[in-house]
């Protein structure tokens, strides 16, 4: 079996997958220093076209993924507030196994987020 990391935001303000949701996967190093590995946007599923990290780049460690979810709510015109409650929802996590399927959900409204490890 061969491990991946799969992430997807749904906007349960609408009971709808969240498109066009920025995503950005960073690795957390000594002393808290991160590398960014790279960054997606949710396509109209919620969902990533491709898993952030497989095969031999999945590696044990810990890792965070940034949401931009206050750039998803501008761009839908969904909130007025200045600044929005929230803008970039950090999820810190770790991989202790590099050969499982690893998926971070993360479900948003405009006051909330809750997240999960999912299948």
């Amino acid at each position: 079996m061969t491990g991946k990391l799969t992430t997807h935001v749904l906007d349960i303000s609408i009971g709808k997958p969240a498109s066009g949701v920025l995503v950005v996967l960073v690795r957390v190093g000594p002393n808290n220093g991160i590398v960014t590995i790279q960054s997606s946007y949710t396509n109209e599923d919620g969902r990533l076209n491709h898993p952030l990290l497989e095969g031999e780049y999945m590696k044990k460690g810990i890792y965070e993924l940034h949401f931009y979810v206050g750039d998803y709510y501008r761009n839908r015109g969904a909130s007025t507030e200045d600044p929005l409650f929230l803008d970039c929802v950090p999820v810190r996590f770790g991989i202790s196994e590099s050969d499982s399927h690893y998926h971070v959900p993360l479900l948003i409204s405009p006051g909330g987020y809750s997240t999960y490890r999912g299948s």
